[in-house]
């Protein structure tokens, strides 16, 4: 959408090459459900003329329909295109719009109010430059407004325009527009917000939009969009140390080796010398190649393709920085998490993180702390909830080059994903490396598994039960074991319950205490496989992301996951221990198969159902596998 200038009949190269060189503002506007949010931009739209004649059309006709403003033109409905938004009056979704000025460039995202929607509000803030934060003036600061300042402080942004909106419905009063001013200020100074421009706005009838009301006379600042044209937005992009996370390995033949991906800081020249990270290899620019030709220079924000003059192994996920100011490097760090999924973030439970093109395999610890958006105050927590915000500490699988993110939000911002529905579930800001990442380090050894293992005759391995309680897990491993000992095998069997005693004592049967329970059963199993050693792991481990993360400790082929299968009712039938009979009567909370959920395993390597199979025959079964597998040696 462009705002329709004279220039365009005296002179469209000029015009064209004065719209190519706008510079480009991007903001956001957030605040309470029913501030007014899409309605003022939409007003912004239509005031300056930033609407086609067909767009008008509909409008009118959509006002007539399901506007509500009594068939005059309702302005929200421009940004509100779901029609469940439409429905509820509501936005639900961010919104993002293009347009300009003769002075400026800009893309808006509107983002939702209500508070089950603050995820949103974090998707569009994260690469705003401004924040349009609006207050209904009938209303004053609510929490939500507290809440999205607090986001808008959290995502870096530093430049907030306050738009008291409807001020037309408390006939313009100069007093309650001073209190709630005053009362926003106390707040921001506490959540370092400090470049505040208040403005008295009505986006339902234009006051203070693109010209002064002359309903405000005691009103002397900038009109919303007289602002948004003129406000200084620092090109810090430009001035950061060059970045350029490797989005794909360009090798079309034999002659042709680059490295594609977007700028997303400082610049970088042909001939300058530049350093691979996490590798710390170092090279030259030999080109900076793009679908135009060749540059000799480029900034931030262009895609571009890098050849280096020496051949350096570069993958995916790396980062081109510049030597003299170069990423950090580690695997473990603090951050502060913002949690945007229904499932609650669980420690110990690995996710995907993704950051840049790169993505690792990340636990995250129990939080230090949650923030109260409302008081800004410290509050102990186990777990964090959808919208709850908190500082924990994240380790990775694999080191990453990266910046705190006060410092690059590019280079500093992660989201999380959920491993099993690849669903994102967090959104992250990395705040400093652990000290004890940088100062522990491998020790290698002389003594390995393999050497530990040929001394045993046998491949080490694991056998991972898991199933129902009652379903005969522990009965079945420890024939397993027993089989194996007869055969003069190396083994060790880690039951649930006999590692509670102990190890694990520490722990109850929380969805939080469970995954802490197998992570450290798992590391444990693979010290012992790592001692050469057949390890027998019979724990319910009801969810599946507990028992892939287990896997994933593991070399291919070691792991054997064994699905030991009985009904429910079968297995209640049996209570051994009389746990299903004390679950019933409420005196056992958090119990698998009556008050939390078991997932089965979709693919387990060895199926035994429990109700047509003995438990003799079962050992005997998957003894049989273990040998087929080439895992018990010649002696087996």
């Amino acid at each position: 959408m462009a705002h329709v200038s004279d220039l365009i009949e005296q002179d469209i190269e000029a015009y064209l090459h004065a719209h190519e060189h706008k510079s480009l503002l991007r903001f956001i506007t957030c605040g309470s459900v029913d501030d007014g949010k899409s309605t003022l931009i939409g007003r912004l739209l239509y005031d300056s003329k930033m609407i086609f004649e067909d767009q008008l059309a509909a409008l009118e006709a959509d006002s007539k329909k399901v506007g509500t403003q009594g068939g005059d033109l309702d302005f929200a409905l421009l940004v509100d295109g779901l029609a469940a938004e439409r429905e509820q009056g509501i936005t639900i979704d961010v919104a993002y719009r293009f347009f300009s000025t003769d002075k400026r460039k800009f893309i808006v995202a509107d983002t939702p109010g209500h508070e089950q929607y603050t995820r949103n509000m974090v998707t569009g803030g994260s690469t705003a430059d401004l924040a349009v934060i609006l207050i209904d003036a009938r209303k004053g600061v609510l929490t939500q407004t507290r809440r999205h300042s607090y986001l808008v402080s959290l995502l870096g942004i530093r430049k907030v325009v306050l738009a008291i909106n409807k001020m037309d419905l408390v006939d313009y009063s100069h007093e309650i527009y001073d209190a709630i001013v005053a009362e926003y200020r106390d707040f921001a100074k506490q959540i370092d917000l400090h470049d505040i421009v208040p403005i008295p706005v009505s986006g339902l009838k234009g006051d203070n939009i693109t010209a002064p009301s002359s309903h405000t006379p005691w009103y002397h600042g900038p009109t919303l969009m007289g602002y948004l044209e003129t406000v200084e937005i620092e090109d810090r992009l430009q001035h950061q140390p060059f970045r350029l996370p490797v989005q794909w390995v360009n090798r079309p033949n034999l002659d042709f080796r680059g490295f594609a991906g977007t700028i997303v800081s400082g610049t970088v020249s042909q001939g300058e010398k530049i350093r691979v990270v996490p590798s710390g290899r170092e090279s030259r620019v030999a080109r900076i190649v793009t679908m135009e030709g060749d540059l000799g220079r480029a900034v931030a924000g262009q895609s571009v393709t890098l050849t280096l003059e020496d051949e350096i192994d570069v993958s995916r996920g790396d980062v081109l920085a510049c030597t003299s100011a170069p990423p950090h490097v580690a695997d473990q760090f603090e951050t502060t998490i913002i949690w945007m999924a229904d499932e609650p973030m669980l420690p110990g439970r690995p996710y995907w993180m993704k950051i840049g093109t790169k993505q690792v395999s990340a636990t995250i610890t129990e939080p230090k702390y949650k923030v109260n958006v409302n008081t800004l105050e410290h509050l102990a927590a186990k777990k964090l909830g959808l919208n709850e915000i908190g500082v924990c500490n994240v380790a990775l699988d694999h080191p990453i080059a990266f910046d705190p993110y006060a410092e690059n939000r590019d280079t500093g911002g992660f989201i999380l994903i959920d491993r099993l529905s690849n669903h994102t579930v967090g959104a992250g800001l990395i705040h400093f490396a652990l000290r004890r990442s940088q100062n522990i380090h491998w020790q290698a050894l002389d003594i390995h598994k393999g050497s530990r293992a040929a001394l045993k005759g046998q491949k080490p391995c694991v056998l991972w039960f898991t199933g129902l309680s009652g379903a005969g897990k522990s009965t079945i491993a420890n024939l397993v074991e027993k089989q194996l000992h007869a055969l003069g095998r190396h083994t060790y069997l880690l039951d649930g319950d006999n590692v509670r005693h102990g190890l694990n004592r520490d722990l109850g049967f929380t969805d939080t205490d469970r995954v802490e329970n197998i992570r450290r059963v798992a590391e444990v199993a693979k010290l012992m496989t790592d001692a050469g050693l057949i390890v027998m792991v019979s724990f319910i481990s009801p969810f599946r992301a507990e028992r892939r993360m287990a896997r994933s400790l593991f070399e291919f082929g070691e792991f054997f996951e064994v699905h030991v299968d009985t009904p429910l009712a079968v297995a209640e039938a049996r209570d051994v221990k009389g746990l299903y009979a004390k679950a019933r009567r409420g005196e056992l909370k958090n119990f698998t198969g009556i008050d939390s959920p078991y997932e089965p395993p979709e693919k387990p390597e060895i199926y035994i159902d429990t109700t047509h199979t003995s438990s003799e025959e079962s050992a005997t079964a998957i003894v049989d596998e273990l040998r087929k597998a080439g895992m018990l040696g010649p002696a087996g």
